[in-house]
């Protein structure tokens, strides 16, 4: 048999020359780690289903802030635990509520040393769990959460935070946001908008994280997981309405959505590595199934490589400490 002209594997031979021709690079200035900011806790509190995850005091949010900084990363986004719930999530609106203070704190840590961004949402701060205010039927009401989520960005402006990610999938609200930011002065407030988000089952963990009330399910207002057009979609409307970068969530789960979203718009483009998809890693992992470092740093590769800009993750800080060796 005569030898192949052409050998790929000769790029292959040494860990330089692989590193040499890789076409996706893996750096902890992408990455953005997500946190759990629980009122009213003087010690953090894990997190069962997510294992290495913790409910933050506000002592120990800053201790991660700190080392989110410190490590490069690309950002911290916020979610808060709220001590009381009600049916319009009043908390989510109180300057003193707990994602506020949490917003405070850090960008009081941190300044402008790592990129402070916020969940813009009414499902943490709900006592029925869902993204918005219902009305007398029980259905979400698009429109009058509209309302809420203006004044909640706002209030998270007025906290000091970078960037508000709405979340709540309600439809124009990435132009009332916007409006609304700009109407109180807020003009270099960013918008990342979680454009095409998922019904997902993926998402189990993290209710445990954040203590959901949910009765239900949302897939009257999150995607159908069995639509791909419809994302990309979501996300040109979203450009249109003035978000400055675009979200697909769940990540991996969601990967040709994800170039899909990539090659359509001209903003930077980020994913979630969601609960669901961290939990999958840990728990095989435990188990001796799998190499878990590895995995990690293969899965958020392979987000990377479908086209994010950004990644989401809860292993943020772990990455960037792998990556450096």
């Amino acid at each position: 048999m005569p030898f192949p002209e052409v050998r790929p594997r000769r790029l292959r031979r040494t860990p330089a020359l692989r590193r040499l021709v890789a076409e996706t690079s893996l750096e902890p200035r992408r990455l953005v780690l997500p946190v759990f900011a629980r009122e009213g806790v003087s010690e953090p509190i894990p997190i069962g289903s997510m294992p290495g995850v913790v409910q933050h005091s506000r002592d120990s949010l800053r201790r991660a802030a700190n080392e989110a900084a410190e490590l490069g990363l690309g950002g911290i986004m916020l979610f808060g635990v709220p001590e009381t719930k009600d049916a319009t999530g009043s908390c989510g609106l109180d300057p003193d509520g707990v994602l506020n203070v949490a917003i405070r704190d850090v960008v009081g840590e941190v300044g402008d040393a790592l990129p402070v961004m916020s969940d813009l949402c009414l499902d943490e701060f709900t006592d029925h769990g869902h993204c918005g205010v219902l009305t007398p039927e029980g259905a979400v009401d698009n429109d009058a959460t509209l309302a809420v989520y203006a004044e909640m960005a706002v209030a998270q402006a007025a906290a000091g935070v970078d960037v508000v990610g709405p979340s709540g999938m309600m439809d124009g609200q990435v132009a009332v946001i916007r409006q609304a930011l700009d109407a109180a002065g807020h003009q270099d407030v960013a918008i990342l908008a979680y454009s095409a988000k998922y019904a997902s089952a993926y998402y189990g963990p993290f209710r445990e994280a954040v203590d959901s009330s949910l009765k239900g399910d949302r897939r009257t207002y999150q995607q159908d997981p069995a639509n791909a057009d419809e994302g990309v979609r979501e996300a040109l409307l979203d450009v249109d309405e003035g978000a400055d970068m675009v979200m697909v969530k769940p990540a991996l789960g969601y990967l040709d959505v994800l170039r899909a979203v990539r090659e359509a718009v001209d903003v930077p483009v980020a994913a979630y590595n969601v609960s669901g998809e961290y939990a999958m890693v840990e728990a095989a992992a435990a188990n001796g199934w799998i190499d878990r470092e590895a995995t990690i740093l293969e899965s958020l590769t392979s987000i990377r490589r479908a086209g994010a800009d950004i990644v989401l993750t809860y292993w943020a800080s772990e990455a960037a400490r792998l990556l450096r060796g």
